[in-house]
């Protein structure tokens, strides 16, 4: 998967947050806070060919039934893609 938008992953005050960066910092007006799940996704997104492979990994890292990880998966690029970052 590709990000259309610069976001640089950032710990501020024990929470991980999406910060923009770039153009993005122009267009973009806030910060994301993602959760545990949020992070390892944002930190594994480019990295996986595909959306089944992002799937796996979090299978592999958490112990978590299939069902519930693809929802959560879904939900968490859902929101990325509602805001056009991926």
């Amino acid at each position: 998967m590709k990000l259309k938008k610069q976001f640089v992953l950032r710990e501020i005050v024990g929470e991980a947050v999406l910060v923009p960066i770039g153009e993005s910092a122009a267009r973009f007006n806030g910060l994301l806070t993602v959760n545990e799940l949020g992070k390892f996704i944002w930190e594994n997104i480019e990295s996986a060919k595909d959306e089944e492979e992002l799937l796996q990994r979090i299978l592999d890292e958490y112990e978590v039934y299939k069902d519930v990880a693809k929802d959560d998966l879904d939900e968490f690029l859902g929101k990325l893609k509602e805001i056009d970052i991926i």
